[in-house]
């Protein structure tokens, strides 16, 4: 299992620098899309649907959707699409904390519509960040954030781990690995603020920022594993070797990225 993730580790790492560091924005969104449309076969599975035209409707009104987004970008209400989102996930994090006593979720209609709520914010905010003039620098920032939760929680999780976070989701999960992942985002929101030459308040807005992107990370991995554990399955497909599927490696990406871009917005930058 460790070689199959090292091997894959290689190979995707390279193709998701070059998406971020060479392709130009509307290239860059084609790349999105795909991801995406992987998801939205991979969210069929966690929805429930079963039926071969049923997943296929679904991924296929996800793929239109994405259509549209492209055609009206120059046009589209970011904010407001950024706080539905941001207000669905302030909803997740009470379905998580429940769990299972909490209702309003479970059914297959309800958890389909979740998909759309969960994955088109991302290409918004993605998108959204691509258009300022650090862009490069914003994503970079935002996936080092949504790794140094997952990688310090890891570490601290392994060596400090006492105390469990959310037994009923996600057992592995501990309150000192949630501790250690947002000092990482400390660290690297500080960084950031230096590498921008903030201003103290600035600096200082940022730093919280981060460490709100990672609590909210935390959340996007809890609520695909409370689906997950739903549904009875461990990942939520094997498209990539040793890591799972492409929800199980941008779970967190999906709830960090619209609050995160809704963030930098009170931010001036240069």
């Amino acid at each position: 299992m460790l070689k199959a993730r090292f091997l894959t580790a290689i190979v995707l790492a390279p193709l998701a620098l070059v998406v971020l560091f060479l392709f130009p924005k509307d290239w860059f969104l084609l790349a999105i899309d795909g991801v995406l449309l992987l998801g939205a076969w991979e969210w069929s599975r966690l929805a429930g649907l079963s039926g071969a035209k049923d997943k296929a409707f679904f991924i296929a009104t996800v793929g239109v959707a994405l259509a549209l987004l492209h055609q009206f970008e120059a046009v589209l209400p970011v904010t407001a699409i950024l706080g539905v989102a941001l207000v669905f996930w302030v909803m997740a994090a009470f379905w998580v904390v429940r769990y299972p006593r909490a209702s309003g979720w479970s059914s297959v209609g309800v958890r389909v519509l979740m998909g759309y709520v969960v994955l088109l914010p991302v290409w918004v905010a993605l998108g959204e960040l691509k258009s300022q003039s650090l862009s490069t620098e914003l994503i970079l920032m935002l996936l080092l954030l949504v790794w140094a939760a997952d990688i310090g929680a890891y570490f601290a999780g392994k060596s400090l781990g006492k105390n469990k976070l959310a037994p009923s989701v996600s057992p592995g999960k501990t309150r000192e690995g949630l501790y250690g992942g947002l000092l990482s985002c400390l660290v690297v929101g500080g960084g950031f603020a230096l590498w921008f030459e903030l201003d103290s308040q600035s600096l200082v807005y940022l730093v919280l920022l981060s460490i709100i992107t990672g609590i909210i990370s935390v959340l996007g991995d809890l609520f695909e594993s409370m689906l997950k554990r739903h549904q009875g399955i461990k990942d939520s497909s094997h498209l990539l070797p040793g890591h799972g599927g492409i929800l199980d490696r941008m779970d967190s990406l999906t709830a960090a990225a619209p609050l995160f871009v809704l963030g930098v917005q009170f931010l001036t930058l240069s």
